[in-house]
C-alpha cells in the first residue's frame, strides 16, 4: 500500500480495515496538520502555534505596539549565537521549538551544530547526555513545563554522571495565554533536589548572556538556567561583553533595615516596584538578586538575615520545595534564625488564561501584591 494523504479522520477509519487485512508487517505513518481547518493557520503553522490576537476571518495577525525591548528568548537566541563562536564544541539541542526557544537563527548559522530531535523531551535530555559523555557541550533549550517529561533523564542520564549539560528553561513561571498548560510553575522544585544541578535565573538580559557564559565555562556539572516568557528589563546592552559569574554568588541591589527582599530572576524587577510603595509606607526595604537558586549564597543570606527584621523570598514558582523554602533550609543549615521569613510564591492551583501582568497580580506576584505582604507580616511582627 502506497502513501495516502489524509485530509479527515474519516479516510483514516476507513484506511484501519483495509491495515489490519494486510499481512505482514505493517507501516503507518501519520502526520500531523497543525491548524487543519483554518487557511491561515495550515500556510503558517509554527507562526500560528502560539497566537495573539488575530482576525478569524482572514487569519492575519492584529496589530499591536511593538515591545520596546527584546524578549528573553531572543536575547537568548543572539547570546547562542554569540557563544558558538567562544565555545566550538557547543551544540544545541531543542523538541520541535527552533522558533519558540529562540534557536532558529541559530539552526542557520550552524546547521552542524543543531538538532531537533521532534515533540521528544526526554529523549533530548538522554540525547544531550551521550554528547557530553563524547566532549560535546551540549545545550538544550526546552520549556519549563515540558522539561517536565525528562525528569527521569535529567536524574539517571545527567546528574548520575556529574555531566554539564545547560538546560536553557524557556517559559520559567507564568506564561501568559497559553494558560496551565504551560505554565512553568515547577522546575525549581524538580531540580533544586536533584543532587548536583546548579540552578539559576537571571535578572535581566545582560544577565542572562553572563549565565550563559558561566555555565559553559564550567564542566563539574549540570546547569540549568531559567527565565520568563517576556520582554527584558530596561538597561539590556548587547554591547557589554558576557562575564563569567562565581557559582552560587547572590547580589545585594539595595540595602534596608525593615525587610530583605530576595527574588529569584523577573521578581527582581516586581521587588523594585515594591520597594517604592513600601518607601511611601515609611518602610525600609531592600533587594537581593538570588540569581543562584542553587547553591544558595550563605554569606549574603547571613548577612541581610542580620541586618533587617523580615526575609521575603520572592520566586514565580510553586512554593512547596522552591527556593523560598531552600532559603529557610540554608537558615537552619547555618544556625541563623529561621523566625521572620515570608515565602511569596505561586498558589497551590492551577493558574488560568490571562496576560502575564493580570495573572502576575492576581497571584499576589506583582509590586502591590508583595508590598501587602510585606506590610501585613511588618504588622504581625510587631
Amino acid at each position: 500500500m502506497g502513501p495516502v494523504d489524509g485530509h479527515d479522520v474519516g479516510l483514516l477509519l476507513d484506511l484501519i480495515p483495509k491495515v489490519l487485512a494486510k499481512r505482514g508487517p505493517v507501516l503507518l505513518h501519520v502526520l500531523t496538520r497543525k491548524g487543519k481547518g483554518l487557511a491561515a493557520a495550515e500556510a503558517d503553522d509554527e507562526g500560528m502555534h502560539g497566537v495573539t490576537p488575530f482576525d478569524k476571518v482572514t487569519g492575519k495577525k492584529i496589530a499591536s505596539s511593538a515591545p520596546a525591548r527584546p524578549g528573553y528568548t531572543a536575547v537568548f537566541g543572539d547570546a547562542m549565537k554569540q557563544a558558538a563562536k567562544s565555545f566550538p564544541k557547543m551544540v544545541a539541542i531543542t523538541a520541535a521549538m527552533p522558533t519558540g526557544t529562540g534557536l532558529d537563527a541559530f539552526a542557520k548559522a550552524y546547521p552542524t551544530r543543531f538538532h531537533d530531535v521532534g515533540i521528544a523531551e526526554a529523549h533530548a535530555v538522554c540525547f544531550a547526555a551521550g554528547l557530553a559523555c563524547d566532549g560535546a557541550r551540549p545545550v538544550a533549550a526546552i520549556y519549563s513545563t515540558f522539561l517536565q517529561r525528562a525528569f527521569d533523564q535529567i536524574v539517571h542520564d545527567v546528574a548520575l554522571q556529574h555531566l554539564p549539560v545547560v538546560f536553557a528553561i524557556d517559559r520559567g513561571g507564568l506564561v501568559g495565554a497559553d494558560g496551565p498548560t504551560h505554565h512553568g510553575v515547577l522546575d525549581l522544585s524538580y531540580l533544586r533536589c536533584v543532587p548536583g544541578m546548579i540552578v539559576a535565573a537571571p535578572k535581566d538580559g545582560n544577565e542572562l548572556r553572563d549565565l550563559l557564559w558561566t555555565a559553559l565555562s564550567q564542566d563539574a556539572a549540570p546547569f540549568a538556567i531559567r527565565y520568563p516568557r517576556d520582554t527584558v528589563p530596561a538597561g539590556y546592552d548587547p554591547a557589554v561583553p558576557p562575564k563569567t559569574l562565581p557559582i552560587g554568588s547572590w547580589e545585594i541591589l539595595e540595602r534596608g533595615e525593615d525587610a530583605s527582599l530576595i527574588a529569584v530572576g523577573a521578581m527582581v524587577e516586581v521587588a523594585r516596584g515594591a520597594r517604592e510603595i513600601l518607601a511611601r509606607a515609611g518602610v525600609s526595604a531592600g533587594i537581593v538578586n538570588a540569581r543562584f537558586v542553587k547553591p544558595v549564597d550563605g554569606d549574603v543570606l547571613a548577612e541581610v538575615s542580620r541586618a533587617a527584621r523580615l526575609l521575603v523570598t520572592i520566586e514565580e514558582s510553586a512554593l512547596a520545595g522552591g527556593f523560598g523554602a531552600g532559603v529557610v533550609e540554608a537558615l537552619g543549615d547555618a544556625g541563623l534564625s529561621r523566625d521572620g521569613v515570608v515565602a511569596i510564591g505561586l498558589p497551590d492551583a492551577f493558574v488560568t488564561h490571562g496576560t502575564r501582568a493580570e495573572l502576575l497580580a492576581e497571584v499576589g506576584l506583582d509590586a502591590a501584591g508583595v508590598a501587602a505582604r510585606v506590610l501585613a507580616a511588618l504588622d504581625r511582627k510587631r
